[in-house]
């Protein structure tokens, strides 16, 4: 028997961006190839993001905030990136 998944080597995913991060990125949405058993981490790093995320933008994985950075991503997820909102 041949396990396919095995022989999968890259993942497609959706990066989400909103706010003024869509305005910096030039887009609010762009689909990516990685490697399989590319973490959270590892994507914020390649697109040198990890500053935002270090002054408040949370990360959804699937509409959910995922504060795990070592969260290994999956085929076709959604990850966004999401600007702390401002009150007044």
């Amino acid at each position: 028997m041949i396990n396919e998944d095995a022989d999968i080597m890259a993942i497609k995913i959706r990066l989400l961006f909103f706010g003024p991060l869509a305005e910096t990125m030039g887009q609010r949405e762009i689909e990516v190839a990685l490697n399989k058993g590319t973490s959270i981490m590892q994507l914020l790093k390649r697109f040198q993001l990890s500053d935002i995320v270090n002054n408040g933008t949370k990360v959804a994985i699937n509409g959910e905030i995922n504060d795990n950075f070592d969260f290994i991503l999956m085929d076709s997820s959604e990850v966004a990136f999401l600007p702390p909102f401002s009150g007044g």
